[in-house]
């Protein structure tokens, strides 16, 4: 069997890290395609060294555009290399632009699809993410849903066929990566942060950084918060232009500003962190896999597990409820809703028995 495995963002990286290194002790030939969605080296290359993600075979290179023009550019190039390679499946994860454009592309030329965490709903079709999320799920003949929440989601769609509930391969690296990162990452020493010492926080989403107003809050909160304790934020390349566009640098000034961070050092931060404060939805999930409490800067999110678990505050863009939330984080109770970090070989063992 041959796949064709389309990524092109951070979190896909580390999803196809735990597959890839699967698949390549069976008899499947994979082939990667990079779509080139992120292209700083920390957003990209330095993820796959550290993940041991084997090259790409091919990069498109395609990047810093518009949705339409992005999805568009990488749906022509994608279906040049799906006629080109004829593979037997596509596989794609999460939510992202090159998973759309993935996804559409194989079918056009009639190749059936896989999606990892399909069946994820924020219910606002204002983020682009949630509508990737529904053609995608809409396009697959294989569904990977990592919780309970998003098979239910299937099938209020009434997708019932092809539906696969194998756990979230997102614990899979939490669990490993976890304990690497103890042993290879300095950056709390680098940085001389103490264990449960700091905030860490994350913005990059359209609706946070576009909207100057919901950034300005934000960005005013954490400052105050960094009166009390350190507030780490490494900032998205996107993210550090428009608050320099914005005139909001000085807001910012006091907090610990970093580029954007590799996995390893990125994991270290999250596990030892007081509160994430984050509008990423994978951090989300993330934080809770360390049993960090977690603020999220959406009125929504795809993972309402860790909130109904109280280990997660939803406060959108809103400065009082941030500071709230800030000064009594949630700590909540367990989830047994991700699987028991066995969920690649699951999801490998499936794709198998279709061969």
């Amino acid at each position: 069997m041959k796949i064709i495995t389309v990524i092109g963002a951070r979190p896909q990286f580390i999803k196809a890290a735990m597959i890839s290194s699967i698949l390549a002790t069976k008899t499947v030939k994979e082939i990667i395609l990079h779509t080139g969605q992120h292209y700083d080296q920390n957003m990209s290359d330095i993820f796959f060294q550290e993940l041991g993600i084997p090259k790409p075979h091919y990069n498109l290179g395609i990047n810093a555009s518009t949705h339409g023009a992005m999805t568009g550019r990488m749906l022509e190039q994608i279906e040049n290399v799906l006629l080109k390679e004829k593979p037997d499946r596509v596989l794609v994860y999460g939510d992202t632009n090159s998973t759309l454009a993935g996804s559409l592309a194989a079918s056009k030329l009639h190749i059936p699809v896989a999606h990892v965490e399909a069946g994820l709903r924020s219910f606002n079709r204002k983020m682009p993410e949630e509508i990737n999320r529904i053609l995608t799920d809409h396009i697959s003949d294989m569904l990977f849903v990592p919780t309970s929440t998003a098979k239910n989601n299937l099938k209020a769609e009434g997708i019932f066929k092809g539906v696969y509930h194998t756990g979230d391969v997102m614990y899979d690296a939490a669990l490993i990566f976890g304990k690497i990162s103890e042993k290879k990452s300095k950056i709390l020493r680098k940085l001389k942060l103490k264990p449960q010492q700091y905030f860490l926080a994350t913005v990059h989403r359209a609706e946070n950084t576009n909207n100057p107003k919901r950034l300005k809050s934000i960005l005013n909160a954490l400052a105050v918060i960094n009166k009390e304790i350190p507030v780490v934020l490494p900032l998205h390349p996107g993210t550090a232009k428009i608050i320099t566009n914005m005139n909001l640098t000085k807001i910012v000034q006091k907090l610990c500003l970093l580029p954007p961070l590799s996995f390893l050092d990125m994991m270290a931060l999250e596990k030892k962190a007081k509160v994430i404060i984050t509008d990423s939805g994978g951090i989300q999930k993330e934080a809770y896999f360390h049993s960090v409490p977690c603020i999220t800067l959406r009125e929504e999110t795809e993972w309402i597990e860790t909130v109904n678990a109280e280990w997660n505050s939803l406060t959108g863009a809103d400065f009082n409820k941030i500071i709230k939330a800030a000064k009594s984080p949630e700590i909540g109770k367990s989830i047994n809703e991700y699987g028991t970090g066995n969920a690649a070989n699951e999801i490998v063992r499936i794709l198998e028995d279709f061969n």
